[in-house]
């Protein structure tokens, strides 16, 4: 992950840094991705219809997936990322972004975050949340620009992108809180443990 702080304290690029780091241990699901290999490498063995796999083999989200989230009193439609690879792309190349959609950032550990513009080309918001859900900071984010868009806080562990001037329109302010237990579900929905960021 590149760092544009002084300080050292890590910053979020919308640009890969050097080689792909290796996916976090804390976001791995013990071995459902060979289950569910194997699962599929059987159905087409056997001839088995993929709607009598269990649930859980069929269901697993990805990046591009939308969950339904709230923060404050409003609803907004979310992608989750929380792997290395996904936080360095965030929403580079993206043309367009609904109205009430936008993109959640999920951090094992709190810490000082700071978010840049490269390759990114729609205006956005970013709030700045705690390991409680609560948002503590919101920055606005312009097209292209390459300088680092840092919080204040040492304590933040969420951070969500959405259209520029979204939060002042929606009415949502700094003390408004995301459902975390919607955030702990969307991440089990992709196969990953919600545990390695803290949530149950």
């Amino acid at each position: 992950m590149k760092t544009n702080f002084p300080n050292g304290a890590p910053t979020i690029s919308t640009r890969p840094a050097g080689s792909p780091s290796q996916t976090p241990r804390w976001a791995r699901l013990g071995s459902l991705s060979r289950v569910l290999s194997a699962a599929l490498v059987l159905a087409a063995v056997t001839g088995c219809d993929r709607d009598k796999l269990p649930a859980r083999l069929t269901a697993v989200k990805s990046v591009d997936d939308r969950f339904t989230i709230k923060v404050g009193d409003r609803v907004v439609q979310v992608q989750v990322v929380a792997l290395e690879h996904e936080l360095q792309q965030g929403l580079m190349y993206r043309q367009s972004m609904g109205a009430d959609e936008g993109m959640l950032f999920v951090f094992p550990q709190p810490r000082q975050q700071g978010f840049w513009m490269h390759n990114t080309t729609l205006p956005l918001d970013i709030g700045y949340f705690d390991p409680a859900g609560e948002l503590k900071e919101i920055y606005p984010m312009y097209p292209l620009d390459e300088r680092t868009v840092p919080s204040h806080s040492k304590n933040i562990q969420f951070c969500l992108e959405m259209n520029q001037g979204w939060y002042q329109r929606a009415g949502v302010r700094p003390g408004a809180k995301i459902d975390l237990g919607v955030v702990a579900d969307a991440l089990r929905a992709r196969g990953l443990r919600p545990e390695g960021a803290g949530l149950k």
